[in-house]
């Protein structure tokens, strides 16, 4: 293992250490450019880093900040459906049917050079100031993107496939479903994830209209009317935080829906991971351990909603508003989605019992 060797590849306690080395010397600089009284950044652009970390206790007690993060989550997940499952059947129907293509090809493309700061207008004129409007506003900045992309994946399904799946006779609804489709989302699911920070953009400019609340409306509100940059810098710091989590997340899911795309850097890999795979084990634990404590905590919120058996006050509807159906949409596919996994695992293994018991036999 070489630090400085072109394409060389770190284990993953080296990256580690290199990720928390990193961080410490943007720490550092942060504080040698706001420490002492007369620092050469002023405290008025840049606060010091204690300052913008105590920020968030603020913001906590008098700003409602884990409401107004989970609303912009929330409208940040429900833009993201609506334009996921628009832009899926449109790429589709524009890039499998040349008359469509001919037609619409043109104008999805130019579609991307429109500013959609000067859109706003129109949003607000068709669906009001509120959730629903920011919510389509956020769907349609994704949707201009992400249409082009789903056409360019379908050019890029390999030719091999197309031309063996001919030859056994599949009409065009089997060709679409066994070669186009598994090999568009497998690729569009890493487009997907570069999206995310795009969103974030057009998510706290839409929050800058109406009263509902959400990081936007608290950068807007707390922080430049009131002049407590503080705030803007830990909201920001907020925000690249979410941002790392949903990465992190959509990696892990990618990774799961998608295993075939990292065969091949795994077994490559594997060899070296013998040193370090107790603490894959401890981690694999810990992450199975934390993913079913969210689970079983999301269907006694999920129970409470309808009975108001652990409280009176319905914590979804009070932290996501009218994007809450687009979190227990999301949580009830992961549910069906493990459910199912969990069925087949069972499954197989009564299999093999029942073989093993009959062979003994």
């Amino acid at each position: 293992m070489n630090l400085f060797k072109l394409g060389d590849d770190l284990s993953p306690t080296t990256k580690i250490i290199l990720v928390i080395s990193g961080v410490g010397l943007i720490l550092l600089l942060w504080i040698f450019l706001t420490y002492g009284e007369t620092p050469i950044m002023s405290s008025g652009i840049l606060p010091p880093p204690w300052r913008v970390f105590t920020a968030f206790g603020d913001m906590y007690r008098d700003n409602e900040l884990i409401r107004n993060t989970c609303l912009s989550l929330g409208m940040n997940l429900s833009g993201y459906l609506e334009a996921i499952l628009l832009s899926i059947p449109l790429g589709f129907l524009i890039g499998l049917w040349p008359v469509a293509r001919s037609m619409f090809q043109r104008p999805v493309d130019a579609l991307r050079y429109v500013p959609l700061t000067a859109v706003i207008g129109l949003f607000i004129g068709l669906f009001g100031i509120g959730i629903p409007m920011k919510v389509h506003f956020l769907a349609f900045g994704i949707l201009i993107y992400l249409l082009p992309v789903v056409v360019q994946r379908l050019d890029e399904v390999d030719d091999v496939y197309l031309k063996t799946v001919y030859t056994l006779g599949a009409n065009a609804w089997q060709t679409i479903r066994t070669v186009y489709f598994p090999a568009v989302i497998s690729r569009l699911s890493d487009d997907i994830r570069v999206l995310t920070a795009i969103s974030w953009t057009y998510i706290i400019f839409a929050e800058m209209m109406g009263s509902e609340g959400g990081i936007g409306a608290m950068i807007w509100r707390v922080g430049q009317r009131q002049g407590r940059f503080d705030k803007i810098w830990a909201l920001l710091v907020l925000i690249m935080i979410i941002g790392i989590v949903q990465d992190k997340l959509f990696t892990i899911a990618d990774r799961h829906l998608f295993p075939h795309k990292y065969q091949q850097a795994e077994s490559a890999t594997k060899g070296k991971m013998k040193a370090e795979s107790l603490w894959a084990v401890i981690w694999t634990y810990l992450r199975k351990s934390l993913f079913w404590t969210l689970i079983g905590a999301y269907l006694l919120l999920f129970i409470n909603e309808f009975t108001g058996m652990i409280s009176s006050v319905r914590i979804f509807h009070y932290l996501f508003d009218r994007t809450a159906i687009a979190v227990h949409l999301i949580m009830w596919v992961i549910i069906v989605v493990k459910g199912l996994e969990f069925y087949r695992e069972w499954a197989a293994d009564r299999r093999k019992s029942n073989v093993q018991a009959s062979q003994t036999t």
